[in-house]
């Protein structure tokens, strides 16, 4: 029985041990190798004084070394922390220190930065492993020697015998991910063997995927995405490729990636596939290998979606949707291209082993058609946010009127939907991004919604600037096809689709948003801009 994520790795190796299970730029390895090495990796680790329950920081770009270096952390029964390699050192450090990393698995380069600013902090790693170098060299002025420091040919040298995990158990964690406060202060999501399988598990029964799938890594590894990407990939026996970073940010070369690696799944944000269509000739690409697109993590503007899924015609469409604190719980089979008149796509019900549901504010389940904010329940959810007990009770609730005699934990999304008859849910929108505007409650992504069903919208955000008069100004920060200097015409789409209260005060026209490291619109950044 499966019931450690190091598992999936072991059984596929068992069945398949010459396929294939990373290809990367012009290299690959085998299940069999890939096996091997996170076995020298785990036993690198444990030399070190690596135990059960430590958290491994992952400072390294997408790589095979990655892929081995994350199921050798699971070997060893520590949990993997990915930091992203491509931000700025100080967040790196800051992580570190929030949960108490004390070996790190870094690239040469980015960990000599790495380590300078610790020793700037007066912070020190036990030890660091490196991902990229035969040998170590890291000596640079005023250095310390406080960090033992360990090339990739002392990993290579270590035992390629697995590990015994007899002292660890399902409920165990796996891996901590850091999703953005609303404070400013980065929330490490605790998430257990048990929890990430319970979502493994489902995908892996419902998009069968088979051991000649090329299945693409988009998603930095420190965003929940990459979960499926690299277990959903490894249950199902198949071959990951991970789109390397350079590549990942232009979507001719994206595109040219998916045809040239034959990619069968597509796993990514809207906003990378928006930037695919609107900048990446698709029009001029067949795709034949291409069998699923799955999207996840905002919403997909329709007029995209339409023309996506008209040019890829033979495609399945898959909508997840679900927050890092509870894996992907709800899912949508985009059957048919959306007709004209509809504004929003359903994320769909509940997934295996796992329940979702609408609650009011007076804790009552919403009836067919009425919103509230969805709650989930089941095995999937995290263990809670790492180091705040305090933002983990808020999060994680007793739920309201339940009807068994024990306890059940429910988990707050503070996002509001409504069901409709077929059982299907709809998003509305964040809980806290409804403000109140002249007396009148309003939902920003309603109104982000009106925007792209303009043709010439490009890419919009609405964002809420306090102000004493009338409470909150709203202001609608877009991206065009066309240079303009006049808000009219837009101001005038609007007004065709919303209630003149719901019109943004301000038009701000830009060349780009800025997108954080997951491929979202970075709104924080934007609020900020404006403070």
């Amino acid at each position: 029985m499966d019931f450690l994520l190091g598992h999936l790795l072991d059984r596929s190796t068992e069945r398949n041990p010459e396929r294939p299970a990373v290809v990367f730029k012009d290299t690959q390895i085998s299940y069999a190798d890939l096996s091997d090495l996170s076995n020298r990796i785990a036993n690198t680790l444990r030399q070190v004084g690596v135990r059960p329950g430590d958290r491994i920081g992952l400072y390294v770009p997408k790589s095979i070394e990655a892929v081995a270096a994350i199921f050798g952390i699971l070997k060893a029964g520590a949990a993997y922390v990915p930091l992203d390699p491509l931000g700025p050192p100080h967040r790196a450090l800051l992580l570190i220190q929030d949960c108490g990393i004390r070996t790190l698995l870094g690239s040469y380069k980015k960990s000599r930065e790495l380590l300078a600013c610790c020793e700037e902090h007066g912070s020190h790693l036990k030890t660091l492993i490196l991902s990229d170098s035969r040998q170590v060299d890291l000596d640079y002025p005023g250095r310390d020697k406080a960090t033992e420091i360990l090339s990739w040919s002392d990993v290579l040298q270590a035992s390629d015998r697995p590990i015994q995990l007899r002292d660890i158990i399902e409920d165990d964690l796996a891996y901590i991910l850091y999703t953005s406060g609303s404070t400013g202060k980065p929330k490490g999501v605790m998430i257990s063997h048990r929890a990430a399988l319970t979502f493994v598990d489902w995908a892996f029964k419902n998009f069968n995927l088979s051991p000649d799938e090329a299945v693409s890594n988009h998603a930095p590894l420190h965003f929940d995405l990459s979960i499926f990407d690299i277990f959903v990939t490894l249950k199902s026996g198949a071959a990951i490729h991970p789109v390397p970073s350079e590549v990942a940010v232009f979507p001719l070369e994206v595109a040219d990636f998916i045809e040239t690696h034959r990619i069968s799944t597509w796993y990514s944000v809207p906003s990378a596939l928006t930037a695919l269509l609107l900048h990446g000739q698709l029009e001029t690409r067949s795709y034949p290998a291409l069998k699923r697109i799955l999207f996840a993590g905002e919403v997909f503007p329709l007029k995209y979606l339409r023309r996506l899924m008209t040019l890829f015609p033979n495609v399945s469409y898959y909508n997840l949707y679900g927050p890092t604190e509870t894996n992907v719980c709800t899912c949508y089979h985009v059957a048919e291209v959306p007709s004209e008149t509809e504004t929003t796509l359903p994320i769909g019900k509940a997934c295996d082993n796992t329940q979702v549901l609408a609650l009011k504010e007076d804790g009552k389940e919403a009836e067919v058609g009425e919103i509230g904010e969805l709650h989930v329940r089941g095995p999937s959810l995290m263990k809670g946010y790492w180091g705040d007990p305090e933002k983990t009770r808020r999060a994680i609730v007793l739920r309201p009127f339940a009807t068994a005699q024990w306890p059940e934990r429910v988990y707050r999304t503070g996002d509001l939907v409504k069901r409709r008859e077929d059982g299907n849910y709809l998003y509305i929108g964040r809980r806290d991004e409804m403000v109140k505007s002249r007396g009148y409650r309003i939902e920003l992504g309603e109104i982000e919604s009106a925007l792209y069903q303009h043709p010439d919208v490009e890419q919009a955000a609405v964002i809420s600037i306090p102000n004493e008069e009338v409470g909150t100004r709203l202001k609608a920060i877009v991206v065009t096809k066309k240079r303009t200097d006049s808000d009219s015409w837009l101001r005038e789409h609007c007004l065709r689709l919303l209630p003149r209260y719901m019109l943004p005060d301000i038009f701000e026209f830009r060349a780009s948003l800025p997108m954080t490291s997951s491929g979202k619109i970075d709104k924080q950044a934007l609020l900020k801009a404006d403070e």
